[in-house]
């Protein structure tokens, strides 16, 4: 409807932006160096973004760090990949907290270990109160697990009859996923030559823009999220409508 939607200027900047970022091996890999240096060049191109992003008044900015199916990964590299997110939180938490950063973390965290899962219990209840950026990252997270979750907490409601059936509906759907609370996201991002979903934000991507580049993820500058944001700027985003239903001559002679 025409009064959900933003007008000027701020329909021309997402409220919040998904990043898939992919190509850490590859770029590692071609400079002949071992793969968890690019993880680790990776969180340098992601701290880059996170401080962008609140630059330039984002909303919300979801980062895909960990997905359920990167736990086929050779053993070390996941045993790698996690060691570097704990050490991440810990050294960056007290930053992003300063910088009014809100900071969620997504995914099943019961493959995660203790340690881990209570420095993102520590960031978490740090952060709490910010009112700045609200940066989510997704940690073992699957979209298909995602709703997967949200239809079991609304069967349970059925089974002990709190919720009738017929009553579900996307609303509530959308109560239920990891990202309650946050609107949907306007533009993903993905890095790394790669166009596909990847099961990430199955449910919230459903009118996502989606921008594809071949810059592999630590390789990704402020430059090329302004090309994105300049490409998503020119979108015409009719959500199911047409452009008459939205600029409010539908019905005008």
């Amino acid at each position: 409807m025409k009064d959900h939607q933003p007008t000027g200027e701020a329909a021309r900047l997402p409220r919040h932006i998904a990043v898939v970022m992919d190509g850490n091996g590859r770029w590692a890999e071609q400079r002949r160096m071992p793969r968890t240096a690019g993880h680790r060049a990776g969180v340098k191109a992601a701290r880059t973004l996170i401080e962008s992003c609140g630059r330039r008044g984002v909303h919300a900015l979801t980062l895909f760090a960990f997905s359920s199916e990167n736990w086929r990964r050779p053993k070390q590299e996941v045993s790698t990949l996690l060691d570097l997110m704990l050490r991440t939180l810990r050294k960056e938490a007290s930053k992003l907290h300063e910088n009014n950063v809100r900071i969620r973390v997504i995914g099943d965290r019961d493959r995660l270990g203790g340690t881990l899962c209570h420095q993102i219990e520590r960031v978490e209840a740090l952060t709490a109160d910010n009112t700045g950026l609200q940066l989510v990252v997704a940690v073992s997270y699957g979209g298909r697990w995602d709703i997967t979750r949200a239809c079991q907490r609304l069967a349970s409601r059925v089974a002990d009859g709190s919720l009738d059936a017929e009553d579900i509906d996307e609303g509530m759907l959308n109560d239920g996923v990891a990202l309650a609370g946050l609107p949907g996201p306007d533009l993903l991002i993905r890095t790394g030559g790669e166009c596909r979903l990847s099961n990430f934000l199955l449910w919230q991507l459903a009118y996502a823009e989606l921008y594809f580049t071949d810059v592999l993820w630590p390789d990704f500058t402020e430059a090329h999220l302004d090309r994105a944001l300049t490409w998503f700027a020119g979108r015409e985003r009719r959500f199911g409508g047409v452009p008459a239903m939205l600029d409010g001559t539908a019905g005008r002679a």
